[in-house]
């Protein structure tokens, strides 16, 4: 595991350590948090401790195509009693992702610096949210940062049931549209894979993040 300097650098994926942890420290700035999106490296850290970067062995992505909707979903989509905008409240949205208690975790891994790190990328353009409404109410959302052909997400939250899965849903949708090539999940969880999401091996995901390989979508 590689301990960061000042200098705008990461270490290759290869030679992450079998936690999923490639390096340690650095900082938060701009720069090298989009450095570390595009090399397929993320920040993951509890407030207190030293920044933490991870590049997993398998990564959790979804694959367009592979977006599944219960029956039920679909009977709530229908029912338009959801108001889904894009990029809208990206500051909202990501204050309830930090209150919102998660089961197993103690803190939040969103820390004050970390706020204000991807605040500050969503305001040069790098970052961004999906809102879901009911009733002019803010009720669920996701943000994440945007590379123009994957969608690196970071964290959703729900209000009320199925909220932060209409988010999604119609991220998904939005992002097939417009050619995107997956989106991605970064990790393992349940909730995610009951939507379709699945792990690959890292070097696939590094494949289809450097443009070396392509996914290609039959139309529905």
């Amino acid at each position: 595991m590689y301990k960061l300097t000042k200098e705008l650098f990461f270490p290759n994926v290869e030679t992450t350590h079998s936690s999923g942890i490639v390096a340690f420290g650095g900082d938060l700035s701009t720069e090298r948090l989009m450095l570390a999106y595009k090399s397929g490296i993320f920040p993951w850290f509890e407030d207190g401790e030293e920044i933490t970067w991870f590049a997993p062995e398998e990564r959790m992505v979804l694959f367009l195509n592979q977006l599944k909707i219960a029956k039920s979903t679909r009977n709530i989509i229908n029912r338009n009693i959801f108001k889904v905008t894009f990029n809208t409240a990206f500051k909202d949205v990501i204050i309830h992702c930090q209150q919102t208690k998660r089961n197993g975790q103690l803190g939040t891994w969103i820390t004050d610096d970390m706020y204000n790190a991807y605040l500050k990328l969503h305001e040069l353009g790098y970052a961004k949210s999906v809102e879901v409404w009911q009733d002019n109410e803010l009720v669920g959302g996701l943000y994440g940062i945007d590379l123009g052909h994957i969608f690196c997400g970071e964290s959703m939250f729900s209000k009320v049931s199925n909220a932060s899965k209409i988010a999604f849903i119609h991220l998904t949708n939005k992002l097939k549209a417009e050619n995107y090539q997956l989106i991605d999940c970064q990790v393992y969880n349940d909730y995610l894979a009951q939507l379709g999401c699945e792990e690959i091996p890292r070097d696939l995901f590094m494949q289809i993040l450097n443009k070396e390989l392509k996914v290609v979508y039959e139309d529905d």
